[in-house]
């Protein structure tokens, strides 16, 4: 849903996944690309999303509660961007947009969620940006509004309608939305440490830790950032360690000059069994 999302990372996770669990929860949702793995192949029974950014999870609640409504605005304001050229494209961007800021409250909430599902489809890369001169909502500037013939994939909002159906969804503090369970999987995301980009709500290094203490008490938990030092070593009683390179890519590049090279960093238990240890 929006850069940072974790598509191109699940294959460093998927050897430290635990082989079974009940429950999941996902407490910084964001765009759900874990979430997509677990629904898709483990199915678990109770599953509990959670984001502190309400107007990204209302996106969600009305996928799951107001399908209809939600999949109308969506196709009435597609109607209108596809045949535009790229200049008008540009314009409607902005229109909607000044919209979506202080005009939203003639809209019912998945009216609301929908033009916000339209703006970040054709904003600028994935990339999630609260602006001033936007009343503190989305602000970020128009993508590149090359769309051909549709915006969004009806297949895949599909999917998720019929995936978030008896999925927990709330808007609120992480330690409000998880339990200890000793067959759950936790799933923990958090801003990175250091990072600017809060999304309007700070992440702080005492928040961090906070986390960082629930999850050496779970069985099976991920918690994923950067790792530009051993800061999370050193803070982790118990969690295992590991470590892959990526190259962060939000942003318009030529001949990836731009992209930028990180480390990154899992911390987890799990209850798979390493088999070297009987070889």
């Amino acid at each position: 849903m929006w850069a940072g999302g974790k598509n191109k990372v699940i294959k460093h996770y998927l050897p430290h996944i635990p082989a079974d669990f009940t429950d999941y929860y996902e407490p910084f949702m964001g765009g759900g690309a874990m979430f997509i793995y677990v629904m898709t192949n483990y199915r678990p029974k109770n599953v509990y999303i959670n984001d502190i950014n309400s107007d990204v999870m209302n996106i969600y609640q009305s996928i799951k509660n107001d399908y209809d409504i939600f999949l109308k605005r969506l196709i009435e304001l597609e109607s209108k961007y596809i045949p535009l050229q790229k200049d008008d494209r540009k314009k409607l961007y902005y229109d909607v947009r000044q919209e979506y800021a202080y005009g939203y409250e003639k809209w019912s909430k998945s009216e609301e969620a929908a033009t916000l599902y339209f703006l970040m489809k054709t904003g600028f890369n994935g990339i999630y940006q609260l602006n001033h001169n936007t009343n503190g909502r989305y602000g970020t500037p128009s993508g590149l509004l090359n769309q051909k013939t549709e915006i969004f994939d009806r297949k895949v909002l599909s999917w998720w309608k019929k995936a978030l159906e008896n999925v927990t969804i709330t808007s609120t503090h992480w330690k409000n939305a998880v339990k200890s369970n000793p067959n759950a999987f936790y799933f923990f995301d958090p801003p990175y440490r250091d990072c600017f980009a809060d999304y309007g709500n700070p992440f702080t290094e005492e928040m961090l830790l906070d986390l960082i203490d629930f999850s050496d008490k779970q069985s099976k938990v991920f918690v994923a950032n950067r790792a530009d030092d051993d800061w999370f070593e050193t803070r982790s009683k118990s969690l295992n360690v590991h470590y892959f390179d990526i190259i962060y890519t939000a942003g318009r590049r030529k001949n990836g000059k731009e992209a930028k090279k990180a480390r990154e960093i899992l911390l987890y238990h799990t209850d798979r069994v390493n088999l070297l240890s009987f070889l």
